[in-house]
């Protein structure tokens, strides 16, 4: 098979593309997201079981996107798979979520909690959050244009730090506690019990492993680089998290966790006071700027290849000839951002796209069914635990849809039907583009 999208160059390592995937899921939910999940657990055992189980699941799903990504070595990850194995339709629903919601909404969301943190660690007043935002989400776009090492040296950096970030936090925290960690203390009223609430915030916390897929096409020998990078990601992350949950309950405990707003600040704080308060805040920073990089660079290629099917603007299709960059489809996606973050109208479009998220998750895996069957090839990385793995990614991500959709019955009902709105522009798009 060709490449579907002549003029990306191979570029990036298997350090490169590690560090996407590691900078794709850490974000600031690792920060933050602990405090939910002590509220929805019973005891501490019960919530570190959720972030293994979580982690686990993430894994299976992760390594499917291993075995795609080795198979179909392509720009654009996702929507690639989707189209040979579902069609031009399945395909063009799956990206049209992703522009019009998921992608440009979680830049917005995570652009603004950048700010947010940067201007709390830099002293500013919160009427610069918005403008910092949309400069942020402008800047990363320029950054990109200049081509994918350009894009991939700040991911590198970025997601250097926001390691380090994640470090201290257990450092400190152990060193808090004397590394006395309460892991069996139930905590009665504290936590709902609810296992299956409680892996919602976790598994949204390990999502973002998928970026690496869409820039395949500039990986250097994808078939095993694209393997390793997602193994070796995903193990560091979730090491990452359990070791940070750990540092978390070292120092307040399962109740005190279950009361927290903002865990690590107060972990930090209790070190170093304001200035701990400080430290931590830029850290947040950091790393939700390394994941609005990443969500930029990755969103943009998979916009490129739906131009180049004429299933969006043909404009969009073209690639820089000297940067190897999609300069188009970078910018009109973080103009689209821009305007979702300098509005502050993302936070119920995120609400109505997690339907359409998780189906297409969901769909994606399922494709590794059809490849094992229809695409015989011996040599190709393929990865363990099939069909069961595969099987129980999907299960989850069922019953993720089947949560949220008891949850929240509005939001979702919206959201089928922002989906659902992709089927007349589709084959408009299809008739103009012929």
């Amino acid at each position: 098979m060709s490449d579907a999208t002549p003029g990306y160059v191979r570029r990036l390592g298997v350090g490169d593309a590690t560090m996407v995937v590691i900078g794709g899921i850490i974000g600031a939910g690792i920060f933050l997201n602990p405090a939910i999940v002590a509220q929805r657990t019973g005891s501490a055992t019960e919530m570190l079981l959720a972030w293994v189980a979580g982690g686990l699941l993430a894994l299976a799903g992760a390594l499917a996107y291993a075995e795609l990504g080795a198979r179909r070595p392509y720009a654009g990850g996702g929507y690639v798979y989707l189209r040979e194995v579902w069609g031009p339709l399945i395909a063009f629903l799956f990206g049209w979520i992703m522009l019009l919601v998921n992608y440009a909404g979680s830049i917005a969301a995570v652009a603004t909690t950048f700010a947010t943190y940067a201007c709390r660690a830099a002293g500013l007043g919160m009427h610069w959050v918005r403008p910092l935002a949309v400069g942020a989400i402008l800047g990363f776009a320029g950054i990109n244009y200049f081509g994918i090492r350009a894009g991939a040296l700040v991911q590198n950096v970025l997601t250097t730090l926001k390691v380090l970030a994640v470090v201290a936090i257990v450092v400190v925290g152990l060193a808090l506690s004397g590394a006395s960690v309460p892991v069996t203390a139930a905590t009665g009223a504290t936590g709902h019990g609810n296992f299956g609430s409680a892996l919602l915030p976790v598994l949204f916390a390990y999502s973002g492993w998928f970026y690496v897929n869409n820039i395949a096409g500039e990986i250097r020998d994808p078939r095993r680089n694209i393997p390793r990078a997602l193994a070796f990601g995903m193990l560091g992350c979730v090491a990452c998290y359990l070791l940070a949950n750990l540092a978390y309950l070292a120092v307040l405990g399962h109740a005190g966790l279950a009361q927290s707003t903002a865990p690590a600040a107060e972990i930090m704080q209790r070190a170093f006071g304001e200035r701990g308060a400080t430290l931590i805040a830029l850290g947040i920073a950091i790393s939700t700027a390394g994941y609005c990089n990443i969500a930029i660079l990755g969103g943009a290629r998979v916009f490129q290849v739906m131009g180049a099917d004429r299933v969006f603007f043909r404009a969009a299709a073209r690639i820089h000839p000297r940067f190897h960059s999609p300069h188009v489809a970078l910018f009109g996606l973080a103009a689209w951002a821009a305007v979702l973050a300098g509005t502050g109208s993302y936070g119920q479009l995120l609400d109505y796209a997690t339907i359409g998220d998780w189906i297409g998750s969901a769909m994606v895996v399922a494709t590794l069914f059809h490849y094992r069957r229809h695409d015989a090839d011996p040599g190709v990385y393929r990865a363990p635990g099939h069909p069961w793995l595969p099987l129980a990614f999907i299960a989850a991500v069922l019953y993720v849809i089947a949560a949220t959709a008891i949850a929240q019955p509005r939001e979702t009902l919206v959201g089928l039907l922002i989906i659902a709105t992709g089927v007349p522009v589709f084959f408009a798009w299809r008739r103009l583009g012929r």
